[in-house]
């Protein structure tokens, strides 16, 4: 391992994360909040959700109830006046709908003058939801979707409708009470009907493409779920207020700032990065092929949410996959550095977030007997980057913005 290339790689991720942490942008947004002179309710859904809402509370002093939905592992304390709950990510369990169950409790019988804070950030398509089809079949549909490579915005087009909370329904259950909601976007371009399938937000994905998705990828639905998803959800909500804070963006450009830092000309390359995992790798690592004889040094930035294509059984998540499959193409390139995180700290179902590659990466995999190929077939990013101290570990981080990559070129 190129040791002087992954002490950087580990200080571009830490002062990336440490940019979107929620507790200001959380504190930032509360700026313009006005108490109605009823009660004021907190909901929070999300892997960053705990870390949303004890930045909330501190920032209003108390709240009258809450209920925080979070990821397994990620609630880091009590929280004054409010209940936390652990929920199954990324496939809903018996954990996401009995905690759901009790957020959809504490906003019954609201009056006009009460206020529901609602905090909303990326994963909680998963953690904040009660089905209209049964748990097991819902959990069964959302298989089906990761596996067949749907995209995010696909994949809650159809879980929005099979719900009682997704789709702009949680707010209708909220009225007449208004909806102040803050959100961390984990989708690109930020559209609010899709973050978390939008609880708070009119729908603007219509029947006809749910009905179309199915198809294009020839899921197997029962005839219950086909019909819900021909029932419409909310076009308008008149009780919501909305604000965004925290995206991909402030992540790349935080990136950026430190790459320049430690002497490398940064290029932003794209902030809706939306392709295959294996893919994005490759093309990274033909980058830096290409500019390997320049002399200079330089960082490639592309930020946003690339998918993997289950082939194999093997354990992996899409940022490990990406640094794997620059690999070979980065192979004895003496100062290159492909690597790929996930700003909440978990990629896919491991306690990685992420994995790092250099040119000395599959000389080292092939002299333990591992083929990348192979590998790669077999979705095990996991397991061999593990071999040779390539996985990104961080911990759970509390904010969820989509995933950063970034190609290092010392010449």
């Amino acid at each position: 391992m190129n040791q002087p290339l992954r002490n950087d790689a580990d200080k571009i991720i830490s002062a990336s994360l440490k940019a979107v942490l929620p507790d200001s942008a959380v504190q930032r947004a509360l700026k313009s909040y006005q108490p109605r002179g009823g009660k004021t309710l907190l909901v929070a859904a999300g892997k960053a959700a705990w870390q949303m809402a004890n930045a909330a509370v501190q920032a209003l002093g108390r709240v009258d109830g809450g209920v925080v939905v979070t990821k397994y592992d990620h609630v880091m304390g009590q929280i004054p006046g409010v209940d936390c709950y652990e929920g199954g990510h990324p496939v809903p369990d018996e954990g996401s709908f009995s905690a759901t169950g009790h957020a959809l409790e504490l906003v019954k019988d609201l009056k006009p003058e009460d206020t529901v804070l609602f905090l909303l950030s990326g994963g909680g398509s998963a953690l904040f939801e009660q089905p209209l089809v049964s748990g097991e079949e819902l959990q069964d549909i959302t298989r089906q979707l990761l596996a067949c490579g749907a995209d995010i915005v696909e994949m809650n087009t159809i879980r929005k409708r099979l719900s009682r909370v997704k789709g702009g329904r949680f707010a209708e259950l909220c009225a007449p009470a208004q909806v102040f909601s803050i959100v961390l976007s984990d989708i690109l371009g930020d559209p609010l009907d899709m973050i978390a399938s939008g609880p708070a937000c009119p729908d603007a994905s219509t029947c006809e493409q749910a009905v179309a998705i199915v198809e294009k990828y020839h899921l197997n639905f029962s005839e219950k779920a086909m019909e819900l998803l021909r029932q419409e959800t909310p076009k308008s909500l008149d009780n919501v207020t909305t604000q965004i804070t925290g995206s991909v963006r402030e992540l790349c450009t935080a990136a950026a700032a430190e790459c320049k830092a430690l002497g490398y000309e940064p290029v932003l390359l794209t902030d809706r990065l939306s392709c295959e995992a294996r893919e994005a790798g490759g093309f990274l690592a033909n980058i830096l092929r290409t500019h390997a004889d320049d002399g200079r040094r330089m960082a490639w930035i592309a930020g946003g949410e690339t998918v993997v294509h289950l082939t194999g059984k093997g354990l992996g998540g899409r940022n490990q996959e990406l640094a794997l499959a620059a690999a070979p193409g980065i192979a004895g390139l003496t100062g290159a550095a492909v690597f790929s995180v996930g700003s909440d700290g978990t990629d896919g179902p491991t306690d990685a977030a992420g994995g790092y590659v250099d040119g000395e990466t599959e000389s080292a995999l092939h002299a333990k007997g591992i083929d990348v190929f192979g590998v790669l077939r077999e979705n095990d990013a996991y397991n061999a980057l593990k071999a040779v101290e390539g996985l990104i570990m961080t911990g759970p981080t509390g904010t969820n913005v989509n995933d950063v990559a970034v190609a290092l070129l010392d010449g």
